[in-house]
């Protein structure tokens, strides 16, 4: 057995917030993120005029004000269908937007993009997005001075995926990161912006740049790539020339970092507490890798970090954070988009029609998903007839916005191409490259007496039970019966019980009571905390004297509360990819390769680290 881990404890240092767990990890990253305060890069290339830039600003030059206002919003809209969505989804645009499908959406706010969510049905199968996207094009493209569309959505992949099977879903961020491949992560970029390339979708609101500084993140997490900076920063780069190579524009996020807080923003307000040179090397590193790789859009985040501004706005409104320090000390001069502008972070402290206005006066090109695009596309166009906001900064954004739907071949063809869309989307080659990538990613961190592998002869008889956390995609899971069905494959006798996130008394007696008889359990778990009943359930099933596996489908840090079991496995995520090949690890066709991307500390004891970033078993 190779233990890949050097060490088990790091001595507490001094930090910038309120968590001991918090300052262990800036400690344990310190000694790899010293030396990357590096100088300001010069602007991407990508970002400068290019052959047809004469016409794109002839282009600009005869838009009306409306048509420029309304380049500037990604916005959503319900419905499988670009002209004929569900009576239900017309509801819905009736009810949130005052249209009632999409093609009415672009004829009346001339909208430059379109985001698609799995529950706002966009997403159904291929070929129904392509369809969609087709027919809003045609839309588009079929009005007075039509545009094409910039079709966008959010595929990280693992916990945030809204296309799933027959696409290719591949590991998440930290996954990718316990692989440490570089080759990988562009790879799984390559792969899965060719298959959204081929649905019609050229955005893609990926890859999460955030360094995952604080283990109680709960909105970034197994989003993130890890906890080093560095090791961050490759792998965005390595996504972002995977994206572009596709022909996909990719959108680092979120500026300036979303990683080192315990508030969601999406329900709150959060606040970095960094200094500027902690700023410097814990946060930037990312995306400063992702101007280098040529980066395409920026997302903001919906944060203050007083250091960087000490106004307290949010970022998304922050002038010094994105015109001073993202254009100017970084050197970016390609598209920045808001995060949607229906989260809590953004509106907590100005109404929904400023915010808008001052997303572009502080150097915003993009707003993305606004509660009520009414308001806010009338806020706008109301601050040019005012005088806050003038129509030659309009301009400057949405020539940023044509140049990158230029660079992206949508005015040449912006279609979706039905024999693209066959050989592409879901492809048997690619489907086997995410299998391969996923086996590389599972980290082995307990292995008491040697439990793992589990030995047909020896341990046929597996139940499985634990958390069954709703699919990202719709399309995946339960993990559970995934797990379960998998081991049967490989010729164990698995059983499948779902107990659950939370599970009731009833439903661990039940677990226990199912475990008798049994060679094994293995366990399910998904963010167990101190008063979680998943350790309730864990120790039951250890208290049987039956062998008890865990495997972590979302964040590893669930190791340092179930100090009882007898093998952890890390999965980092709980879609079919990830859990199967977990199930082959466990049950030995491949040996365990992944090393944590991120310190876990001691539940007793946040200040210890116990396995250190690199740490991972193998056989």
């Amino acid at each position: 057995m190779r233990d890949f881990g050097k060490g088990s404890t790091i001595s507490r240092t001094s930090g910038t917030g309120s968590s001991a767990s918090r300052r262990t990890v800036l400690a344990a990253t310190a000694g790899v993120t010293a030396a990357l305060a590096v100088p300001a890069v010069p602007a991407r290339a990508a970002g400068s005029a290019g052959p047809d830039d004469r016409a794109l600003r002839g282009l600009v030059s005869r838009m009306t004000l409306e048509e420029k206002v309304g380049q500037l919003f990604v916005m959503r809209v319900y419905g499988h269908s670009a002209t004929a969505p569900d009576q239900a989804d017309i509801d819905a645009n009736l009810a949130e937007i005052g249209v009632r499908t999409a093609a009415e959406l672009l004829d009346r706010y001339r909208v430059g993009g379109i985001i698609y969510f799995a529950w706002a049905h966009n997403t159904r199968d291929p070929h129904q997005i392509a369809d969609l996207s087709n027919g809003i094009q045609r839309a588009s493209l079929g009005l007075p001075r039509g545009l094409p569309v910039l079709i966008s959505t959010d595929q990280e992949h693992g916990a945030v995926a809204r296309i799933g099977r027959p696409a290719t879903l591949f590991p998440g961020a930290m996954a990718l990161g316990a692989g440490g491949s570089l080759r990988d992560a562009r790879e799984a970029g390559r792969i899965g912006g060719a298959e959204l390339r081929a649905m019609g979708i050229r955005q893609n609101y990926a890859p999460v740049a955030d360094v995952n500084v604080d283990p109680a993140n709960p909105v970034i997490g197994v989003r993130s790539f890890g906890a080093v900076p560095r090791d961050v920063a490759g792998l965005v780069a390595a996504q972002v020339k995977g994206y572009e190579s596709a022909g996909i524009a990719s959108a680092a996020k979120h500026f300036p970092g979303h990683g080192d807080t315990d508030t969601d923003s999406h329900v709150d307000f959060p606040t970095i507490g960094h200094t500027r040179e902690e700023w410097f090397r814990l946060d930037a590193p990312p995306f400063r890798a992702a101007v280098r790789a040529g980066i395409d859009s920026i997302m903001t985040a919906h944060l203050a970090v007083p250091a960087l501004d000490p106004s307290g706005d949010p970022a998304t409104l922050s002038r010094p954070i994105l015109t001073g320090v993202l254009r100017g000390e970084l050197g970016y001069d390609g598209v920045v988009v808001t995060d949607s502008l229906g989260m809590e972070g953004v509106r907590k402290t100005y109404g929904d029609d400023r915010v808008p206005v001052l997303a572009l006066k502080a150097g915003v090109d993009q707003l993305l998903n606004p509660p009520s695009l009414d308001v806010a596309w009338k806020a706008v166009l109301a601050a040019v007839h005012d005088g806050e906001l003038t129509e030659a900064r309009l301009a400057e954004s949405v020539l940023r916005i044509l140049r990158l739907k230029s660079r992206l071949g949508l005015f040449r063809d912006p279609y979706a191409d039905e024999g693209s869309l066959r050989r592409t989307v879901g492809a048997r080659k690619h489907l086997a490259v995410a299998d391969r990538i996923a086996e590389r990613t599972t980290t082995l961190l307990v292995n008491e007496r040697r439990l793992l592998p589990l030995s047909r002869r020896t341990h046929r008889r597996v139940l499985v039970v634990g958390a069954d956390p709703a699919s990202p995609s719709g399309t995946t899971g339960p993990p559970t019966a995934v797990l379960a069905g998998a081991l049967t494959e490989l010729g164990f006798t698995a059983t499948a019980l779902s107990t659950g996130t939370a599970p009731s008394p009833e439903a661990v007696d039940r677990a226990v009571a199912a475990a008798a008889g049994r060679d094994a359990v293995v366990v399910a778990t998904y963010n167990v905390t101190a008063a979680s009943a998943q350790r309730t359930l864990v120790e039951r099933l250890v208290a049987t004297g039956v062998p008890v596996v865990a495997v972590a489908v979302r964040n590893p840090y669930d190791v340092a509360r179930l100090p009882g079991v007898g093998a952890f496995l890390a999965a980092y995520g709980w879609t079919d990819v990830e859990v199967r090949a977990a199930a082959r690890v466990l049950a030995g066709r491949v040996a365990p390769r992944g090393r944590l991307p991120v310190p876990v500390q001691r539940a007793d004891d946040p200040a210890r680290v116990l396995y250190p970033v690199g740490y991972g078993l193998t056989y």
